[in-house]
């Protein structure tokens, strides 16, 4: 059967597609915007009006909100199936502006954790109506279409969030990004009550009664419990958990790398000529803040996206999967591996390759698999991988960091071994005065520059070792990946049912 024209497939989306589609673009211009900084956030000192958090208390606060933010949607898909899709975006935005403000009030780590959590649960219970809408109006023909326009939309919110996080935080006026973050939240939560139309999605189940509700919560929780019986998916839901394992710190620990060891000048004249109008997007030191380093990634997706999601709608899913998952990869190392500014945008432009062939098809799949009465529940469980990859990868990776990527440990150690300092001294120095105090000492006591101080730490120190790490777990889930393909190609996904591939 010959494939329909682009055309033809964008007239049949219904209205609530686009709809639902400037939420998720308005709710990632929200979150990501707040992602964009809080790396840092967390990390700077109380006197660059940070947290002062450790790499591990960091780690700690992300690997728990990533627990809330990908298991609640196992169950809150359940109620969103049971209790209306309109009633749960509604919860989802109040507790998600609550969680935006708490960030402003935030003190120390159980405040912060606090606030993190709010953000995870607001954002666990907005994704299964947004991503169940999407699989009701979308068909078998126009899904791969669907899901690259959504994916795309995802990436304009995410590509102008930190441009905007970047312009109104300044050098270090944290707040004004998570007030902001607020204000679309509120703005999105008034277009859901004037212009989302439940009864319009194809397919919609009425709310229908309590008592018909209690039995679909009843059956949710059998349907979870048979779900995870499926040998051959949960398999596969762990394979691509260690992906995400490596995954996601790209935008979790990245940043903090960037900030400490690469020098960005080599690529600030370009990023200056692009969005220097907007506001300052380059450091006073001249290095472009990071997270406009990190922003290459979604704005790679919104030149490539549609065009890469027509590519890999002509082959079967896992080829596509697999292709992108060996292209990150190699990003990833490449991200991590080296100080040089030029390089390192380079590297995460070959990332968004790669997550562009792998992300959309994992949430095609099962969208195309789930049955149509149970899409949003189903949605729920493409964040196992998530829910496992980025919350233990955040548990490993902050103390990892701390050992053998923390620039300001690496500094307070040179300080003792070969400055000449006590412990007693260097546990005395303030966070924010570290690296001064350390390039003060350089040269025999002569002194010279917080660069020089750097580079010195880089050679000694390899923190590129964090990043090799990191990219070996990620490389033995794709080689796990591959073996999955070659062992079930015939049975498909799922141990139960046969999975209708596309023609490769």
């Amino acid at each position: 059967m010959a494939k329909k024209s682009v055309g033809a497939q964008l007239r049949e989306l219904q209205p609530t597609f686009w709809l639902v589609n400037w939420l998720e673009m308005n709710e990632r211009l929200a979150f990501f915007g707040i992602r964009a900084i809080l790396p840092l956030y967390m990390i700077y000192s109380v006197a660059e009006n940070g947290l002062g958090l450790s790499y591990t208390e960091k780690g700690t606060i992300y690997g728990i909100w990533a627990i809330v933010q990908t298991l609640v949607p196992m169950v809150s898909g359940g109620f969103t199936d049971a209790y209306g899709y309109k009633k749960s975006l509604y919860v989802a935005f109040s507790i998600n502006f609550v969680g935006y403000l708490m960030f402003v009030w935030a003190t120390g780590f159980w405040l912060t954790l606090l606030a993190a959590c709010l953000v995870g649960l607001g954002t666990a219970i907005f994704k299964p109506p947004v991503q169940g809408t999407i699989a009701k109006v979308s068909t078998d023909e126009n899904s791969s279409f669907a899901w690259g326009i959504f994916y795309w939309m995802v990436n304009v919110g995410g590509f102008l969030a930190p441009i905007l996080a970047a312009v109104l935080r300044g050098e270090t006026n944290w707040s004004l990004v998570f007030y902001a973050a607020a204000g679309v939240t509120l703005f999105n939560l008034l277009i859901t009550i004037l212009f989302y139309k439940e009864d319009a999605i194809k397919g919609a189940e009425p709310e229908g009664d309590v008592v018909k509700q209690v039995k679909s919560i009843g059956a949710t929780v059998k349907e979870i419990l048979t779900t995870l019986g499926d040998k051959n998916f949960m398999i596969f839901l762990l394979i691509f958990s260690g992906f995400w394992f490596m995954f996601m710190q790209l935008w979790d620990l990245l940043p903090n790398f960037i900030d400490e060891w690469v020098y960005s000048r080599d690529v600030a004249p370009v990023f200056n000529f692009l969005f220097g109008w907007l506001g300052d997007v380059v450091l006073p030191n001249g290095n472009v803040k990071p997270e406009m380093m990190i922003n290459i990634d979604s704005f790679s997706i919104i030149l490539f996206m549609i065009p890469i999601s027509l590519i890999t709608g002509r082959f079967h899913p896992m080829i596509a999967l697999i292709g992108g998952m060996v292209i990150s990869l190699v990003g990833f190392m490449m991200s991590g591996g080296t100080n040089v500014g030029w390089m390192v945008a380079m590297a995460i432009f070959i990332f968004s390759i790669g997550e562009m062939g792998c992300s959309p098809k994992f949430s095609e799949y099962i969208g195309l698999t789930a049955p149509p009465e149970k899409k949003a529940l189903y949605m729920g469980y493409s964040n196992i991988p998530f829910a496992i990859g980025w919350g233990v990868g955040n548990l490993v990776s902050g103390p990892l960091y701390d050992v053998f990527g923390s620039k300001e440990n690496f500094a307070r150690q040179w300080m003792e071994t070969q400055g000449g300092l006590s412990e007693a001294a260097v546990e005395a120095i303030p966070k924010e005065k570290v690296m001064e105090t350390m390039a003060s000492l350089l040269n025999n006591g002569a002194g010279g520059t917080v660069e020089e101080a750097t580079r010195l730490l880089w050679h000694l120190n390899d923190p590129w070792r964090v990043w090799a790490i990191l990219t070996a777990i990620g490389t033995a889930a794709t080689i796990g990946m591959v073996i999955f393909y070659f062992k079930n190609k015939d049975q498909g996904i799922s141990s139960a049912k046969k999975a209708e591939a596309p023609v490769e």
